[in-house]
């Protein structure tokens, strides 16, 4: 029996390395994206390419592996890949750069330390690598397959220089990547000292134990939980930045059998065909494996309560417990080579909340409502030196209300991750931030309501390009058991209301951008919301009083409740029975004026 001492110390020992390289790399990267926004992860795998670490998502070792064999790897090397379809879907789009490091004991690679992150410009057709209307990969930037960046400690001059030719911020894109080799090589040298300290059988037989132990932990905890049975719900993307908006659905068919050893099915049949613009997201790879991960954060939510919930790691332990069924190729998730991906965070975000939403189906409610915390905003041009310049901003927003709580306020689903600080950016960039605050009313009105987005105001001063890639510009956030979906994205400039994807947009010197970012959508009905805590949002600023009339039913007289007339009118405006989703007022504009989805109904 493996010494449950000993696996404390290397569980221990691995969230801080990886928490180290992590650290590392925030204090010596160039880019705002990497340094400031923090929009990269670490992660550490063993030899088996099982990830062992759960703090953070990463990528997968399986491509650098499958190119170059183990026994042919050196100390001292670093692998490093892009490309979205030999990526074994462990990347998404072309400006997530992806390092490896091997790491010896004794002669032999005995573990993988791998750090990704969201890089500036990789080339392409529009500065940021993500154009909005692209229809083939080939316009999105430089495809690199796994390649050996580091031979034995000595970079790989030629390579290095090709990626930095093709960038239009060469100089950052270097500093980025050799902040990443160096702290995952350092990375490699801790976890060596581990190996040594203990011996190769002992730290492996412990990384056994870690992933055993979320298995047994996720099948007793939380999937014990779900009724066994068959569960079916979608959503969807509503624009592709080539088609006119419509539903794009990504639909999870769930399959619950406790007796089984993969207790979840999850099969995504039903997902619209592949977009052609860049939605798409090449998941269908290594069985799923990356889709698996990225996926069992939602499980977490039927944890018996928030604190314990916030202690559950997903790792390769996770892995076991499902099964994908994924659909023939040529769908959302099994896009055929060449499409465009760089925008495929509107299927792999929404999956979260296809998940959600049919676990919700099948636990009567006791999941959080929906949230969207990813979109890319930003403007490009010349400063007043003449030089290039691109601010990128991955703004959150609200997330949904839960069956305990209220959502948080201007979140980020990325772990770590960060709005740009208004001092740096006006210090570096052609533009003022005017205001940056939270959208009141944004978030669903429920018994607990949604978080609130961002509302940001820019002015700018001299001309430039906008740029956005956002989705739930026309569909919002759903809300769950009777709770109401949040405020969808919006942004105008001088006045003009813009869409989500957005490549080129001129702006003109002393023009306005005025963001508002999403609501999450709220849980339970509003008219059984506590009024002293609309009362208390009023008095924040996160309810306007028109809201705490109209969404709540809640009569204020100043700082009072009128508590007659609030019953009075919650009585008239409550509904005769709750709709157990509600995906707000855009879902009828796209889909031929229902209301509801037929998988809405219980």
């Amino acid at each position: 029996m493996t010494d449950p001492i000993l696996v404390e110390i290397v569980e221990g020992t691995l969230a801080s390395v990886e928490k180290e390289v992590e650290t590392a790399i925030a204090r010596t990267a160039r880019s705002p994206m990497i340094r400031d926004a923090h929009d990269f992860r670490a992660g550490i795998h063993d030899v088996r390419l099982r990830k062992l670490t759960g703090r953070s998502y990463s990528a997968l070792v399986q491509p650098v592996v499958r190119d170059f064999p183990v026994e042919t790897m050196k100390p001292g090397d670093v692998y490093f890949h892009n490309d979205v379809y030999l990526s074994e879907g462990g990347i998404g789009h072309l400006p997530d750069l992806c390092v490896t490091v091997p790491v010896f004991h004794d002669g032999e690679v005995v573990a993988f330390v791998q750090a990704f992150g969201h890089h500036d410009d990789i080339g392409g057709s529009v500065p940021g690598s993500m154009p909005s209307h692209a229809r083939s990969v080939y316009e999105e930037g430089l495809m690199v397959p796994p390649i050996k960046l580091w031979d034995e400690g000595v970079p790989n001059e030629a390579a290095l220089r090709i990626m930095t030719r093709n960038s239009r911020m060469p100089d950052s894109l270097a500093g980025d990547l050799d902040a990443e080799c160096s702290a995952c090589l350092m990375g490699a040298r801790r976890l060596g000292e581990l190996f040594e300290r203990y011996g190769k059988q002992a730290v492996q037989e412990c990384f056994d134990a870690i992933i055993g132990k979320t298995t047994e932990t996720f099948r007793r905890e939380l999937l014990a939980k779900i009724p066994e049975g068959t569960y079916v719900w979608e959503d969807y993307a509503e624009h592709d930045g080539v088609d006119e908006p419509r539903l794009h659905a990504q639909r999870i068919t769930l399959t619950v059998d406790h007796a089984e050893d993969a207790p979840l099915t999850i099969d995504f049949t039903g997902t619209s065909p592949q977009a052609k613009g860049p939605i798409n997201h090449a998941g269908d790879y290594a069985d799923g494996v990356f889709l698996k991960k990225w996926l069992a954060p939602v499980l977490r939510n039927l944890a018996d309560t928030p604190e314990r919930m916030a202690e559950l790691d997903v790792n390769e332990g996770v892995v076991p417990l499902i099964k994908m069924i994924f659909p023939e190729k040529g769908t959302l998730l099994t896009p055929v080579f060449p499409a465009p991906t760089n925008a495929r965070t509107f299927v792999i975000l929404r999956l979260l909340g296809v998940l959600a939403g049919v676990l919700a189906k099948a636990t009567g409610g006791r999941m959080p409502a929906d949230q969207e915390t990813i979109r890319y905003t930003g403007v490009y041009g010349t400063d007043a030196e003449g030089q290039p310049y691109l601010m990128r901003e991955v703004l959150g927003g609200g997330s949904g209300g839960r069956w305990y709580a209220d959502g948080e306020d201007t979140i980020h689903v990325v772990p770590d991750s960060r709005n740009i600080p208004v001092e740096f950016a006006e210090a570096r960039w052609p533009f003022r931030v005017e205001r940056l605050a939270l959208a009141c009313d944004s978030g669903g009105p429920g018994m607990f309501r949604g978080g609130l987005g961002y509302d940001k105001h820019i002015r700018m001063l001299r001309d430039a390009s906008y740029m956005s890639i956002a989705d739930r510009s026309i569909l919002s956030c759903w809300g769950v058991n009777g709770g109401l979906a949040g405020r969808p994205f919006r942004v105008e400039i001088a006045g003009k209301e813009m869409e989500g994807l957005v490549d080129d947009h001129p702006v003109q010197a002393g023009d306005l951008i005025r963001i508002r970012t999403t609501g999450g959508g709220g849980w339970g009905s509003p008219y059984d919301r506590d009024p002293r805590a609309v009362a208390a949002d009023v008095r924040d600023g996160k309810v306007s009083i028109a809201g705490a009339l109209g969404d709540y039913g809640v009569v204020l007289d100043g700082d009072r409740i009128d508590e007659q007339g609030t019953a009075e009118l919650r009585a008239r405006l409550r509904p005769p029975g709750d709709r157990f989703f509600d995906r707000g007022p855009g879902y009828a504009k796209l889909s031929g004026g229902r209301a509801h989805a037929e998988v809405d109904e219980l």
